[in-house]
């Protein structure tokens, strides 16, 4: 069978021979786009596994291109997804690599934009369901299916509770929580998923408290 479009294999309910390879991209490629805050002007995307092998012909680099446009998988632009992110100025190269990872559809993207830089690490895990494992060379676990305040900190005594506490004055409920650090008294790295929405203000207000140096919000 030959398929006329990304949107033949993707489909308005993310269904076809491979929504791993395709929705699943375009979501990665989504949550980078939404913790980056903006359109990066650069993006380095190294493809694993399964990946590397198909990605051309299951339509994953035009997929994870659309999600870094902010396209969401039902959106009939991803099929113009090259075109478009080369008219915005976006560069986007693809790299195939052979190192073994624990999941066949695992993807890296560096996004740049001048001084900004984000490094994530996505796997597609089937149906079109996502998980991120790394961040910024923090490990995480982060499903991109709920709402999610990621907070980067100074590791001090009472940061938790700080942002915990900021929540609960918005009647936000955490549903998953993890702190990351990479050494004791040092940076580290806030994920919390809740089941509300969580709105600029509380990112605002999170980010105004001691020892917070960097906040984002995944919608």
């Amino acid at each position: 069978m030959k398929y006329r479009s990304v949107f033949d294999i993707i489909g308005p309910v993310m269904i076809g021979p491979s929504s791993s390879h395709t929705a699943g991209a375009a979501r990665i490629g989504r949550v980078a786009r939404q913790l980056f805050g903006k359109a990066p002007k650069t993006v380095t995307i190294r493809l694993y596994g399964s990946f590397a092998k198909t990605y051309k012909g299951h339509g994953t680099d035009v997929a994870l291109i659309g999600g870094l446009l902010d396209f969401d998988t039902f959106d009939e632009r991803i099929v113009q997804a090259v075109r478009l992110a080369e008219e915005t100025g976006m560069a986007v190269e693809f790299i195939e690599e052979d190192e073994h990872t624990d999941h066949p559809n695992t993807v890296r993207l560096h996004l740049k934009d001048n001084e900004d830089e984000l490094d994530i690490v996505g796997v597609s895990v089937g149906g079109g369901k996502i998980e991120i494992t790394e961040l910024n060379g923090f490990e995480i676990s982060l499903s991109g299916s709920h709402p999610a305040l990621l907070v980067v900190h100074q590791d001090r005594y009472g940061a938790v509770a700080t942002v915990a506490s900021i929540l609960a004055e918005h009647e936000v409920n955490i549903s998953h929580m993890e702190v990351s650090r990479k050494l004791k008294g040092q940076v580290a790295l806030m994920v919390i998923e809740t089941d509300q929405e969580v709105s600029q203000a509380i990112a605002t207000d999170c980010l105004a408290r001691p020892n917070m140096l960097n906040v984002a919000v995944l919608a």
